[in-house]
């Protein structure tokens, strides 16, 4: 998907548990979904090149500021994003909008099984999973803490471990080296 939306000119992110497990360099859990963030304005030629590669549109009767899709199994969650006149990102709802941080919408590209995908920066990530999750499945990826030494910033994550043992993981990964000041 990344080369087909990159060649097309189509920016998306990665969110979610799998933006999770593309940081942590590993899978850390089943996903029932893949989660990705698009401009509403590309929506006419994200439909052509998702339906092109037989993904086939499946909305759920409650979705509210996206869609979803589904091939082989595999569900695809596109997250609508808009900008407004005052320059502020948000996902359009049907009773009003709900803001989605500029800063998440970064360059960032990374790899995992040989795939690679844009994901949202590594430090939004890291905020929308410090909150307590309702989702046992979204509860199995939060951050459970978070450290700064110095100029190193790491993330540790909670994540279930899905190779037929009972117990969690925990995976502490760099995010980055911050600069000199």
């Amino acid at each position: 998907m990344h080369a087909r939306f990159e060649g097309a000119r189509i920016a998306y992110w990665l969110f979610g548990g799998w933006a999770v497990d593309f940081y942590v360099g590993s899978v850390t859990r089943a996903h029932d979904d893949i989660d990705i963030a698009v401009w509403l304005g590309d929506l006419p030629r994200i439909r052509e090149l998702l339906e092109a590669d037989d993904w086939r549109p499946v909305p759920a009767p409650d979705d509210d500021g996206g869609t979803g899709y589904e091939r082989s199994g595999v569900r695809l969650e596109l997250t609508y994003l808009a900008r407004g006149g005052d320059g502020r990102i948000y996902i359009p709802l049907r009773h009003g909008q709900a803001l989605w941080p500029a800063e998440a919408l970064g360059d960032d590209v990374r790899e995992l099984l040989e795939v690679r995908s844009r994901v949202i920066s590594h430090g939004s990530l890291i905020r929308s999973k410090s909150s307590p999750r309702a989702d046992p499945e979204d509860a199995a990826n939060q951050v459970v803490s978070k450290s700064r030494d110095g100029r190193t910033i790491t993330a540790t994550y909670a994540a279930a471990n899905h190779c037929g043992h009972d117990v969690a993981c925990t995976f502490t990964i760099e995010i980055g080296t911050l600069p000199d000041v």
